[in-house]
């Protein structure tokens, strides 16, 4: 009898070592990484005003503008959308929509969230954010955020005006959340922090 070596299947599915590292994650239940986007309001400076104090909480919580200044008061709400001239961006707007009857209110600026489960450090969850929106917006979006730590779970208030410096309108997408979630682990991840961004379908959730 002789035995002869046979060649294994071709059509075997071949994981990246990203890939590979995300199952390990996965399996080993490292916490999941959250990006959300707020509905509602923004579609007037009054609207953006209001969301900023209350991501501030009327003074009391720090505010983080893309210029890297930190603001806290009463006041530091009311300077932002001066300073990222909201009312002419609100004028643009209002003759944009009456041009047409059935045209929506534009979306001034975006309301993400980002938040990790309790336990994890604050610092570096307001950390990898900064990261994160430096990379991702620095010179084309204003953008100011906050963290939050008035309840179990970390998370950290993004403003991010809708247009950019530049005049372009990012509409925020599924894939962009995805991409943003990716990212926002893997700045978690190089700061010493277990995080993980598994798809929902992989998760067994709807």
């Amino acid at each position: 009898f002789r035995s002869h070596g046979r060649i294994g299947r071709v059509d075997r599915a071949c994981l990246s070592p990203a890939q590979a590292q995300l199952v390990v994650r996965t399996a080993a239940r490292t916490p999941e990484v959250m990006v959300k986007i707020l509905s509602g309001g923004a579609t007037s400076a009054r609207a953006v005003r209001r969301h900023l104090e209350y991501v501030g909480r009327k003074g009391e919580v720090e505010l983080y503008t893309d210029d890297g200044d930190a603001l806290k008061g009463r006041d530091a709400a009311g300077q932002l959308p001066d300073n990222w001239n909201l009312d002419l961006e609100e004028a643009g707007a209002r003759r944009q929509i009456g041009k047409g009857t059935k045209a929506k209110p534009v979306r001034l600026a975006h309301k993400i969230v980002f938040s990790m489960p309790p336990g994890t450090s604050p610092d570096k969850v307001l950390s990898a954010v900064q990261n994160l929106c430096r990379e991702e917006f620095a010179l084309k979006h204003r953008y100011v955020m906050a963290l939050h730590t008035d309840d179990a779970h970390p998370h950290v208030h993004v403003v991010l005006m809708a247009r950019s410096e530049q005049g372009k309108r990012l509409n925020i997408s599924k894939s962009h959340l995805k991409e943003w979630r990716v990212k926002f682990a893997a700045h978690l991840r190089e700061l010493g922090v277990s995080a993980n961004a598994t798809p929902r379908k992989f998760r067994d959730q709807t």
